[in-house]
């Protein structure tokens, strides 16, 4: 546990030396690392984007030719690179129309439910979240894009492993060294997305709470 706190330490360190909003950016670095998920160039939309730490990884990535677009309920603060647009907004409500019927090469998403304590509705909450992000996707994202989301793990996690897998061509789970040990996050990386991915999928089930 020591030996876990240090490493958290480290991150959140790392982070406030380096300007990063939080040390969720080492998240994000990592699965780009391993999966290579972001390139040069790249048309991203970030979920869930508040406070901007991943705003800030994706635009160094995708360098002064591509584009990030950060959409969260909460307001984002200015002060971000000039290839980044923020939006607040509910990502239920996002269309085509919404970025003016352009497509995205990568969709991410780093969305959680408001917290309850009680693990097994938190763990539903972020599953319902990451089929909301799968449906952006069938909409949203270019045949052969990229999806990464953030999920709790769970009783539903296999059910949407298997719908992820339906979607795109290669699908694996992945825990950064930044999350916590004791955490249950993990991300799911999605690469290259299939022609044929359902329009629209089927509808989410509902949510066990009244908000996210």
């Amino acid at each position: 546990m020591a030996a876990q706190r240090e490493l958290h330490d480290f991150f959140f360190k790392e982070a406030k030396r380096k300007g990063y909003r939080s040390r969720a950016a080492y998240k994000l670095s990592e699965i780009d690392d391993k999966r290579n998920v972001l390139h040069k160039g790249d048309f991203v939309l970030d979920l869930g984007a508040a406070p901007g730490s991943w705003l800030q990884v994706i635009s160094e990535r995708i360098g002064e030719h591509g584009k990030v677009i950060g959409v969260d309920l909460k307001a984002i603060e200015d002060g971000l690179p000039s290839n980044v647009v923020t939006m607040q907004e509910d990502v239920t409500l996002l269309t085509p129309e919404s970025f003016n019927g352009k497509l995205f090469d990568v969709v991410l998403s780093d969305m959680a439910p408001s917290t309850t304590g009680t693990r097994t509705i938190d763990h539903h909450g972020s599953v319902i979240l990451c089929h909301a992000a799968l449906d952006l996707s069938a909409t949203l994202l270019k045949p052969q894009g990229n999806l990464v989301m953030k999920v709790l793990e769970g009783e539903a996690y296999p059910e949407l492993l298997k719908r992820c897998a339906n979607c795109f061509d290669s699908v694996k789970g992945f825990k950064p060294k930044a999350s916590r040990a004791v955490s249950t996050e993990m991300f799911l990386v999605c690469l290259d997305r299939n022609v044929d991915m359902p329009k629209p999928l089927e509808p989410a089930p509902t949510p066990p709470t009244s908000g996210w």
